[in-house]
């Protein structure tokens, strides 16, 4: 007789799970016990809390290296800018300009929509109390922060070791690794071939704790919802599903906005374009992963009439470097969790945010929920509780799913701009082999 064996539950199942049933008892605890009886305040103060102060702990532990080899490693993968010359320089400039308006995009929709406003102070507050000892320790980073000038300054890091363990100073760690990955573009291969592998090596090391890390996210994300739920009952429900809009909307908008004008302006029907890409961007979306849609999207470029060589490079530099949906994700989330928590954001931090955001697109990493180390972080840099990211974690895969379109797309988009006026001759140098980056 066979014996079967039954197959794990995949991961958005065990979330969605552990969203479930934290929401769930959360919703009838504030409905009957109510948020301070004496039990529930054992239970959160013994049990959830903790649990979720140690995986937000867990994230953070990691966040340096993770975000320096990501960022070093997005940048040193386009060692080919040399070779190809304007075919790289054109596909930088474009991602930046992309990844740019994607994340202005997000930041202006949730200050118009303002989808965290509105949420009881004192109820805001009686969270952060269960995290006290987190909360001070954000307010202290935030009344050190530089402002006006010296805030511009701070980008470029006098000593990199003390940026690299200030929460504050990401910028100016960031701002270190991508000159730290020009500088191994612009130094022979010879001399940086042995760096260039150990850093791989941090890099995929980090993605690995990572990934074990996440193993504990429906734990994590039951204590989150639970303790949400129980203060702020059905007015979360509300928030949350206020989020997935302006999130939805701002891709949608990017999308079919953003990358029609960029794809007519190079002579291309929008129409067409997107009826050309609709493959890649099915299988982007049921797979939330750009690795598993690479091979479909380079085939879909080849279908479009475009010069092999720069879609096979556009197309494996840009999984990496070229995240529109991540960045303006990232961006929303942080400015929700902001306007949830009754954190101002001045439009020095929300440009600051921005920022960050494209930097951090670049070298999001290829896990999932990949992107939570960089909303926590910058949660933290503009004085927001990181313990708010608990908020976003039930509904991440669907997010995931839909942002992961718009990173594919963009791709395609990037490949036809970079297309635009190249002629075989521009092309004549080799082109590097499809790597896998996940959305």
């Amino acid at each position: 007789m066979t014996q079967t064996t039954r197959r794990p539950w995949p991961m958005p199942w065990k979330m969605g799970l552990g969203f479930g049933l934290g929401l769930v008892l959360g919703l009838l605890v504030h409905l009957t016990a109510g948020a301070e009886a004496d039990w529930v305040q054992a239970f959160t103060t013994w049990v959830t809390t903790p649990a979720s102060r140690l995986f937000l702990n867990l994230i953070f532990m990691l966040i340096v290296p993770l975000l320096f080899s990501a960022l070093v490693m997005g940048i040193a993968e386009m060692g080919d800018i040399r070779a190809l010359g304007r075919i790289g320089w054109k596909t930088l400039a474009y991602t930046v300009v992309l990844s740019g308006v994607a994340v202005l995009l997000g930041l202006l929709l949730v200050n118009a929509f303002k989808p965290g406003a509105g949420v009881d102070p004192a109820l805001a507050q009686q969270l952060l109390v269960q995290n006290a000892e987190r909360s001070r320790e954000i307010v202290a980073s935030v009344d050190t922060q530089p402002r006006g000038m010296d805030m511009v300054l701070s980008i470029v890091p006098s000593n990199v070791v003390q940026a690299a363990s200030e929460n504050g100073s990401i910028l100016a760690l960031m701002f270190f690794a991508v000159m730290f990955g020009v500088g191994m573009v612009l130094t022979p291969d010879s001399r940086v071939a042995t760096l260039k592998r150990g850093i791989e090596g941090i890099f995929e090391i980090s993605m690995t704790l990572i990934g074990l890390v996440i193993r504990l996210a429906p734990y994590a994300v039951f204590c989150f919802m639970f303790n949400l739920a129980a203060i702020f009952g059905f007015d979360l429900l509300l928030r949350l599903g206020a989020y997935v809009g302006v999130v939805v909307l701002a891709l949608a908008l990017h999308m079919f906005g953003t990358y029609s004008l960029a794809v007519r302006m190079v002579g291309r029907s929008p129409v067409k374009f997107f009826r050309d890409i609709q493959e890649a961007a099915v299988m982007a979306f049921s797979t939330a992963s750009s690795n598993a849609t690479l091979p479909t999207a380079l085939r879909v470029a080849d279908e479009m009439g475009l010069p092999p060589k720069v879609s096979r490079f556009v197309l494996t530099v840009g999984a990496t470097a070229n995240q529109n949906g991540t960045a303006l994700f990232e961006g929303v989330t942080v400015l929700f969790l902001a306007q949830f928590f009754g954190v101002d954001l001045t439009l020095g931090q929300q440009f600051m945010v921005m920022l960050v955001c494209i930097l951090g697109g670049i070298g999001t990493a290829g896990v999932p929920s990949g992107s939570l180390p960089v909303v926590a972080l910058i949660c933290a840099m503009v004085g927001v509780d990181p313990i708010g990211i608990g908020l976003i974690l039930g509904v991440n895969h669907f997010l995931d799913m839909c942002r992961t379109t718009l990173n594919v797309s963009g791709d395609l988009t990037l490949a036809t701009l970079v297309a635009h006026r190249e002629t075989d001759a521009a092309l004549s140098a080799p082109s590097p082999q499809p790597g896998t980056a996940p959305g």
